[in-house]
């Protein structure tokens, strides 16, 4: 018993012996990552300043910022790591890198699935920061693109935040992925209507709002025979944010209603044609007497709508 109680006191003299030994290295390794912390700042807002003067494209501009702050904080980790335990060589702290990577691939691997997706959509830039995109059911304006997620407002003033690998696995709809973009707006005139003059009314109509561009040129088609009207479409470019999209919408389907009304075009409402029947005459309930004098009930043929 007392020799085991020997062998602990022994280990425990140890133990303190080596933690008095590198506590030095321990406290420089802790003011190592702090001062790590503060010069990732200073790298970030020094890398910020470069590559708003270098890189027109907001989206390089960020990958390169943030890359380089990651950067700045990963190797201030190793360094305090390397003083905290100098007995750890570069060989082993590779291959404990390697092991580490190993099983947090398998514990974060959607983290590090988001992180690819946002250097890909950094690089590849299918959508930039301003951009008005429509994914996975959300549409808005791009404010960021980080390594982990894409920030988009939506227009009613939320925010939603996109893990990347969504954003880099889904169909997106750019909306302002060029600078005009068309809007078809349908109406449908009367069938008493001739065509020719309802196509020139309407489109002098659009033609004479001020945003609406004149190249590509303005259409009117028509698209088919309605039950109460007959249908037409027209067809305008303005420019492709939403704002100037909804804006022109209305002041377009204003001229329209004004010039139908100054040029006598009737806008018809829904019309149905219903016809009644003499219940007398047409009655389900009259009998008949057939050729033998029996009583019988006539037969139902026809088809009710």
């Amino acid at each position: 018993m007392d020799t085991l109680v020997e062998e602990v006191r022994s280990n425990l003299v140890d133990i303190a012996a080596q933690a008095v030994l590198i506590f030095p290295q321990v406290v420089l390794a802790v003011i190592i990552l702090l001062f790590t912390r503060t010069a990732a700042n200073l790298v970030r807002r020094g890398m910020h300043k470069v590559a708003s003067r270098t890189l027109k494209s907001l989206s390089l501009q960020s990958l390169l910022v943030q890359t380089s702050y990651a950067a700045t904080l990963a190797g201030g980790i190793l360094f305090a790591c390397i003083i905290a335990f100098p007995d750890l060589g570069f060989a082993d702290l590779v291959a404990l890198l390697g092991l580490g990577s190993v099983a947090i691939g398998f514990a974060f691997q959607d983290i590090f699935k988001n992180f690819l997706s946002g250097v890909l959509l950094l690089i590849q830039e299918p959508f930039s920061i301003g951009d008005q995109i429509i994914v996975d059911s959300y549409e808005g304006t791009v404010i960021e693109i980080a390594l982990r997620s894409t920030q988009i407002r939506t227009y009613q003033g939320e925010l939603v935040v996109v893990p990347n690998s969504i954003v880099f696995t889904s169909p997106v709809q750019v909306m302002t992925g060029r600078s005009h973009r068309r809007t078809d707006l349908a109406i449908g005139v009367d069938y008493n209507t001739p065509l020719p003059h309802a196509v020139r009314t309407l489109t002098e109509a659009a033609r004479s709002v001020e945003e609406v561009a004149s190249n590509p040129a303005i259409e009117v088609d028509i698209v088919g025979f309605g039950d109460s009207a007959i249908d037409m479409v027209v067809r305008y470019w303005t420019r492709s944010d939403q704002a100037s999209v909804r804006r022109l919408q209305t002041q377009v389907m204003l001229a329209l209603k004004q010039a139908c009304d100054e040029a006598d075009i009737n806008i018809p409402y829904p019309i149905r044609t219903v016809y009644h029947f003499d219940q007398e005459k047409y009655s389900d309930n009259a009998r008949i007497e057939d050729m033998n004098g029996r009583s019988q009930a006539p037969t139902q043929s026809s088809t009710r709508t």
